[in-house]
């Protein structure tokens, strides 16, 4: 028997969508080809020899975006700059790049994919000083504002989710043949419709047959509870299923609450896919996995939060494709509810169609197919190598680059 193809697959945990894409793919992998395919997830902000000012970066992420949102939407502009992003890919080649070597060195993966952009310049550096190239697939993890740090030559290929970010990427300079449009990679359980709605809200617990409203939260949702309080009479008939994401805080908030309308909380949940082909509408905020995830259900989405930057850019796509429609006060949450509901649902419905058209459940497997076929060449020597010009290239240094040392 044939040694199995190793897959190598870099996340992080700066946000829930880079490590929900990578297990996505991951499993649609290992659903695929099994035994064939030895698959791993990493993520290198968690190795040991990286400095710890790029592994609380994690961590800090989540403060930033929740309490600090326009420093955050700052330092996206600012890096999104040619000359800094320049800069701060010379300063990340060397805080990751032993790090990184020691990752490949362990794993000696035939295929790399990254589904967060900090990894390609140490990624560059390696295969650079050690003369060998591993097949590189880039997953964007956005729908439509992306950084241009996502857009890196040593990809061989840039696997996007919308055409919108194909174009982003023919602006930088990625060539047409190696851009793929996939999707964005969700569950694999997406791509399994269930056969009857009203048989899967009873095995739910939920009430079988009205209008349900999915809202879900996390640790960079503030004030859920303050948006849903509207929706809590009698008056709107409709039903409430409230997953808090983990912030635990938000939990115990919603649990204390008299609700006047069936309602059904959860805190953390491992089978996100169930619950949205279970339900009718989202409320959530603009991040790229759940609306992605939302798209994919086939739910209309009622957008209550965005952060400055690439959430922003996904929250203008959905709506101008018209999946979603943006709530940003609690009051408009609840009207935007009145006026879906009209006319048995009208708007309900066509909100929904948009949703269908836009999703793309088989995301994971395109970039699970991807991932194979590269890993049957695996790593190749680079051609031409020369030492001191490959260097000069990694941190594109005008003083290496002209010999002056």
């Amino acid at each position: 028997m044939k040694s199995p193809k190793r897959i190598l697959i870099l996340s992080s945990d700066a946000g829930f969508g880079h490590r929900s894409s990578a297990l996505a793919i991951a499993a649609a992998l290992g659903e695929q080809y099994g035994d064939r395919c030895q698959v791993n997830v990493v993520n290198p902000l968690n190795e040991p020899r990286v400095p710890g000012l790029l592994r609380r970066s994690q961590q800090d992420y989540d403060r930033v975006v929740r309490n600090r949102p326009q420093i955050y939407r700052l330092g996206y502009r600012m890096n999104d700059l040619p000359v800094v992003s320049t800069l701060f890919l010379s300063s990340l080649t060397l805080l990751l790049f032993e790090g990184m070597r020691l990752i490949l060195q362990d794993y000696q993966p035939d295929a790399v994919v990254v589904t967060f952009p900090l990894y390609h310049s140490a990624l560059n550096a390696c295969y650079t000083l050690t003369n060998r190239h591993i097949p590189t697939i880039t997953v964007v993890t956005d729908l439509a504002e992306v950084h241009r740090l996502w857009f890196h030559r040593v990809a061989d290929i840039c696997a996007v989710g919308t055409e919108r970010v194909a174009a982003v990427a023919a602006q930088r300079r990625i060539k047409a043949s190696k851009v793929q449009i996939t999707g964005l990679p969700v569950n694999p359980a997406f791509a399994q419709k269930p056969a009857d709605k009203t048989a899967l809200r009873q095995q739910l617990g939920w009430e079988p047959d009205k209008i349900t409203l999915l809202a879900v939260g996390s640790k960079r949702v503030g004030k859920l509870s303050e948006f849903l309080r509207p929706l809590n009479t009698p008056h709107l008939p409709i039903q409430l299923a409230i997953v808090t994401g983990g912030d635990d805080a938000a939990y115990r908030e919603l649990q204390q609450t008299a609700w006047q309308i069936p309602t059904h909380l959860y805190n953390f949940v491992e089978n996100m896919p169930q619950l949205m082909q279970a339900a009718d509408c989202l409320v959530s905020k603009a991040g790229g996995l759940i609306l992605t995830e939302g798209l994919a259900g086939g739910l209309p989405q009622i957008v209550i939060d965005a952060i400055p930057g690439q959430e922003s850019g996904n929250l203008d796509y959905v709506v101008a494709n018209g999946a979603a429609a943006f709530a940003p006060e609690p009051d408009q949450l609840r009207t935007t509810v009145e006026q879906w509901l009209q006319e048995d649902g009208r708007l309900l419905h066509e909100h929904a169609q948009h949703a269908v058209r836009l999703g793309r459940p088989l995301a994971a497997y395109n970039v699970a197919s991807l991932a194979w076929e590269a890993a049957q060449s695996g790593s190749h020597p680079i051609r031409r190598f020369n030492a001191k010009k490959r260097f000069a290239t990694i941190f594109k240094s005008p003083t290496l680059k002209t010999g002056k040392l």
